[in-house]
């Protein structure tokens, strides 16, 4: 189950870097909070910083779970080499930036540690 933990961990953590991403904090001073509830736009400016704290709690939760079981070097390395993975895959996917076939090289050894962490955790 902490493997799990550890997965979900590391989506959350692609969901936040990405919440990041979008996120402007010079917009999100100007919203007005009492016509928010009136119309849809100022949510588009809010909904990233939601998503900070969001996947930014359900990160950590989910990662501490993890860490109860696995060996704390191990649930790192593999928690950050999968969000790495995710991250650069998301971009390519949704955001349609450009990819290395060297990149996919490198891709394939960080996966490659990954499964001799888990098979030796």
């Amino acid at each position: 189950m902490a493997w799990i933990y550890l997965f979900v961990a590391s989506v959350f953590e692609i969901a936040w870097t990405f919440s990041l991403r979008f996120m402007d904090v010079s917009e999100l001073k100007k919203v007005q909070w009492r016509a928010a509830f009136n119309h849809w736009s100022p949510w588009a400016i809010v909904g990233p910083f939601a998503g900070y704290i969001v996947f930014g709690l359900g990160n950590i939760y989910f990662f501490s779970l993890a860490m109860k079981e696995i060996p704390a070097s191990t649930a790192l390395a593999v928690w950050m080499g999968t969000a790495l993975i995710g991250v650069k895959l998301a971009e390519m996917i949704f955001l349609k930036a450009p990819f290395e076939w060297q990149q996919f090289f490198f891709m394939g050894l960080i996966l490659v540690g990954i499964v001799g962490l888990k098979k030796m955790a």
